[in-house]
């Protein structure tokens, strides 16, 4: 949750400086997202293309394990 709150933050501010620019100047680039768990190995995939985790493969964690994050 907190990539998607650097993320959406650095698109306001990219969108308040796409605004306010000089009419003459360039566009700014739009800001790259944050990197995600996992994004990784699935995005280093030969074609480029995320592919989905397998099924099975995911294990949710037991009840005492939430409890001890958030604890």
């Amino acid at each position: 949750m907190l990539a998607a709150a650097v993320d959406h933050l650095a698109i306001g501010n990219w969108m308040f400086s796409a605004v306010n620019r000089d009419e003459d100047s360039p566009m700014p680039e739009a800001p790259e997202p944050i990197p995600r768990p996992g994004e990784a190995e699935a995005s280093s995939s030969p074609d480029g293309e995320a592919e989905p985790p397998p099924s099975g493969d995911v294990t949710m964690p037991a009840p005492w394990e939430i409890a001890r994050f958030f604890g």
